[in-house]
C-alpha cells in the first residue's frame, strides 16, 4: 500500500501570517523594555481595519499602531488592550502554569531539519516563491512514499507560466524532491490572482496552527503560539516539548520521537510528561519542566518572536529550542 502524505505553507503576507506576526511583533516591543512582561495579544485583520485585542501586564508601553502599519501597512487600527485577569495572574506569580494545556513536540530523521519530508518542502518552496513574488501565497507538497506526487503553489501577482518555471527550478535543485514517475503540478490553479492579503481576506492569530507545527500528520496540543509571552505554556511547553524530542531522537539514534506534557493552571509541574520513541513510550527524565525551569532553560524571555510567526515555530537553528 502506498504512503501518502501532504503538507501545506503559506507565506508571511498571508492574512493569517500578518495577523501572527503583529501579535509577536508587539510580544516582542513589550519584551525588549519589560523582560518579564505578561503578553497575550490576538489580531484580526481584513478590509482596510486591523484589530488589536488581548491582556497585557508590563512596565513598558509599545506604539501598537506602528508595529501594524510597520508589517501590515497603511490601514485603519483599534485596540483594545487591558491588564491580565488577577484570578490567572495568582497563578502565574505563584510559579504555576498561566492555564491547562498539551504540548506536543516531535522529531524525526526525515530532513536536516528534523522535520517530516513534506513539511519541510512544502516551506522550502513557498520560502523559494516569496523571494520572487513577495505577497500572498501558498504551496503544498503531496508525497507518495517519500517521493513528490503533487505539487500546489499560488501566488499573488506572479504569472502561472513564470510561477511554474520556477516550480521547476526548485525542483530540479532541491536535493530532497525526488521525483515520482507520476508527479502533477497545479499552478495558480484557479487562474492569476492581483488581489491578496488583507484585500482579499481576513486574518487571525493562531488560524494557522498546523503550519505552526509539524503538518497534518503530527499531533499538536492545540493551543496558538502567537502573541503569548513564555508564561503560557501553550508556547514554552510546545518549545520545550520539540527540545524533548530532539534530545531523545539524537542520543537513541532513533527515527521518530513524540513528546507529551500536559498541565493545570496554577501548578507548576506537567501532569504528564512522556516520550514516545520509535514507537515505545517511557517518562520524560532530566528536566525541570516547570514554567520558570522551561523559561531559565530557554532563555525565553528575550524579543525573538516575531520571526517565528513566518515560516513556523519549528526546523530553524538559530531558535534556542532547537539548539
Amino acid at each position: 500500500m502506498s504512503n501518502f502524505k501532504t503538507a501545506e505553507s503559506v507565506s508571511p503576507k498571508h492574512p493569517d501570517k500578518l495577523c501572527d506576526q503583529i501579535s509577536d511583533a508587539v510580544l516582542d516591543a513589550f519584551l525588549a523594555k519589560d523582560p518579564l512582561a505578561r503578553v497575550a495579544i490576538e489580531t484580526v485583520g481584513g478590509h482596510g481595519k486591523v484589530f488589536v485585542v488581548g491582556e497585557v501586564t508590563s512596565k513598558a508601553e509599545a506604539d501598537i499602531e506602528s508595529i501594524v502599519r510597520r508589517i501590515a501597512g497603511d490601514l485603519e487600527i483599534e485596540t483594545r488592550v487591558v491588564r491580565q485577569s488577577p484570578e490567572i495572574a495568582q497563578g502565574v506569580d505563584t510559579g504555576g502554569a498561566g492555564d491547562q494545556g498539551i504540548m506536543v513536540g516531535y522529531a524525526c530523521a526525515e530532513t536536516p531539519e528534523l522535520l517530516p519530508l513534506e513539511t519541510v518542502l512544502a516551506r522550502r518552496l513557498n520560502q523559494h516563491l516569496f523571494t520572487k513574488w513577495p505577497y500572498d501565497g501558498k504551496t503544498q507538497i503531496t508525497t507518495k512514499d517519500g517521493e513528490v506526487f503533487s505539487v500546489v503553489a499560488s501566488f499573488q501577482n506572479a504569472k502561472t507560466s513564470e510561477l511554474k518555471k520556477s516550480v521547476l527550478v526548485w525542483l530540479k535543485n532541491e536535493s530532497k524532491a525526488k521525483l515520482s514517475d507520476e508527479v502533477s503540478l497545479h499552478i495558480n490553479p484557479a487562474g492569476d490572482w492581483q488581489i491578496g492579503g488583507f484585500d482579499a481576506d481576513t486574518g487571525l492569530t493562531g488560524r494557522k496552527l498546523v503550519v505552526d507545527n509539524y503538518g497534518p500528520h503530527v499531533p499538536i496540543g492545540g493551543g496558538c503560539f502567537s502573541g503569548k509571552d513564555s508564561s503560557k505554556v501553550d508556547r514554552s511547553g510546545a518549545y520545550m516539548a520539540r527540545k524533548i524530542a530532539l534530545d531523545y531522537l539524537k542520543k537513541r539514534k532513533a527515527s521518530e520521537v513524540y513528546c507529551y506534557l500536559a498541565y493545570a493552571i496554577g501548578f507548576a509541574e506537567p501532569v504528564e510528561a512522556t516520550v514516545v520513541v520509535d514507537g515505545v513510550q517511557e517518562k520524560v527524565v532530566g528536566y525541570d519542566l516547570s514554567p520558570k525551569g522551561i523559561i531559565e532553560f530557554l532563555d525565553l524571555q528575550k524579543p525573538i518572536y516575531e520571526q517565528t510567526a513566518r515560516y513556523g515555530h519549528f526546523g530553524h537553528p538559530t531558535l534556542p529550542w532547537e539548539m
